[in-house]
């Protein structure tokens, strides 16, 4: 199954069953400018609001999201989405974005020395944020460059490049390592793509497309014990990931495993039931079930 691109519009219906949101729930971070209103999403919208998820599930309200964005904002020169165009964390008590290797508390603009022991009070000045404020808005300048290139069936060398520069501006942007990945995936250049996969992962461990491509990566070349091992990393990253289910399916099938097959299926239909790809899981589920029946007779 191909993998996702992230220049693609996803539905407000793909983004609250990815996320398992209401639709109340984005209505409420639009009236606090979290997010713009908008019939779809672009894969930088989808980084924001897995943001917002998190932060909600350490216990902030989207006000004090809100209130850490715009003060974010204010502090850094050149950022105008904080919640995707920097790496943003918390410890359940304070909300802080990481910047050059260090800690900076979103409210006070302070560096934190020790973020797991910030209550101890080891702060100082942020001497260079609007410097770095700066190189991460360039990065995601080069990072729209390089997916408006793809978008336009521009040369890869071109495309290539563009990824490059927002990787060197930012060594921590997940989403141009995958873009490169998969760029060199498209190739068959087997062993550039994983490099790029793999250092996506680093930069970012709690991103699950990173993991489900190093799983499509290892499933075409036949490794499918890795396969298995990064898919199954996808979904405890995100249980709802829908096509890390399907290709779970087709890899258990191809392993002689039918009811984790039929897990996999049975699943994906729960997350997607009238997808492109529905039919072709339902389908699947039938054979096999019907299957499983003759063989028990």
């Amino acid at each position: 199954m191909t993998p996702k691109i992230h220049q693609q519009a996803y539905s407000r219906s793909d983004v609250r069953r990815q996320f398992a949101l209401s639709e109340r729930d984005l209505r409420s971070w639009e009236r606090e400018a979290l997010l713009a209103p908008a019939d779809s999403y672009s894969f930088s919208d989808l980084i924001a609001i897995r943001t917002i998820v998190e932060l909600r599930g350490k216990g902030f309200r989207s006000r004090q999201i809100a209130q850490a964005v715009d003060s974010l904002r204010r502090k850094l020169a050149g950022v105008k989405q904080p919640l995707s165009e920097l790496r943003v964390i918390s410890n359940g008590k304070k909300i802080a974005v990481r910047l050059a290797g260090q800690e900076m508390e979103a409210m006070t603009g302070q560096i934190l020395f020790d973020f797991e022991a910030s209550e101890l009070g080891g702060v100082k000045a942020f001497p260079e944020h609007k410097r770095t404020g700066n190189r991460l808005r360039e990065s995601e300048v080069w990072f729209q460059k390089g997916l408006d290139l793809e978008e336009t069936g521009a040369p890869m060398e071109q495309v290539i490049e563009a990824y490059r520069k927002t990787v060197e501006l930012n060594p921590g942007a997940a989403g141009a390592l995958v873009n490169l990945g998969t760029v060199y995936y498209r190739e068959r250049r087997f062993a550039e793509a994983e490099e790029h996969y793999k250092a996506a992962v680093t930069a970012d461990p709690s991103y699950p497309l990173a993991e489900f491509n190093l799983g499509n990566l290892y499933d075409e070349q036949g490794r499918l014990k890795e396969a298995f091992d990064h898919y199954k990393r996808a979904l405890a990253l995100n249980p709802q990931y829908a096509d890390a289910h399907f290709n779970l399916a087709l890899l258990s099938e191809r392993t002689g495993d039918t009811l984790k097959a039929v897990h996999h299926w049975k699943t994906y239909l729960k997350l997607d039931r009238a997808g492109p790809w529905a039919e072709i899981a339902q389908r699947q589920l039938e054979r096999l079930r019907k299957a499983t029946v003759i063989h028990s007779k």
